[in-house]
């Protein structure tokens, strides 16, 4: 299973932003990666150089590499709409990704260990997939003998209010994806538009 292994805070410091991890190591050091750091002289970044880094930023947050994004962007460029709001429709509708909106798990990262250990119900049957697609009222939780895991269950959150695209229930440890969200519903700042750029060259 392909995923990005390597360091998460040098990652957070090249975007500038926390979008691999809680960002607490800004706080200590914010400058770009290299040697140099700031002292280093960069200049202002092309038009080509900020679609990749939108693109870049968007595979971090979302945890995928680069054939899975390009299936992802082609498939969002065959739905009606606006491309770049499908593909972050696509990408949210991930089961990893709403495993973690959900607030089963803590992070992203944490989410897909979840799914590939075979710990995640989706309408009631064992998932394994972490970029399987979920469909409006598809529903999610734990497995049975997992919700009895504490070392599971004492992450369980439960699901930011403003994430009005998902359900959750309590008591059943279980959540609903009741339909694809709208763009200004999800907080992740990407600049979808600059990735429709960088393909359609």
């Amino acid at each position: 299973m392909a995923r990005y292994r390597g360091p998460k805070t040098k990652i957070c410091r090249k975007f500038g932003e926390p979008i691999l991890g809680n960002g607490k190591y800004l706080t200590k050091n914010s400058n770009p990666p290299g040697q140099h750091g700031a002292m280093k002289k960069r200049k202002t970044l092309g038009e080509y150089a900020l679609q990749l880094k939108e693109k870049q930023k968007a595979k971090y947050t979302y945890g995928v590499l680069e054939r899975q994004f390009r299936k992802t962007f082609e498939e969002a460029s065959r739905k009606k709409g606006v491309t770049g709001e499908n593909l972050i429709k696509l990408l949210e509708a991930r089961l990893d990704n709403t495993v973690f909106r959900l607030g089963i798990a803590p992070s992203r990262p944490a989410a897909r260990q979840l799914v590939a250990h075979k710990h995640i119900v989706v309408n009631g049957e064992v998932a394994n997939i972490p970029s399987m697609q979920l469909k409006p009222g598809d529903s999610v939780g734990l497995k049975e003998n997992t919700k009895t895991n504490a070392g599971i269950t004492s992450h369980i959150r439960g699901k930011n209010q403003k994430f009005n695209w998902l359900d959750w229930n309590e008591s059943e440890v279980r959540g609903t994806f009741v339909a694809y969200p709208e763009r200004e519903s999800v907080p992740e700042n990407i600049k979808e538009q600059l990735i429709v750029e960088l393909y359609s060259k």
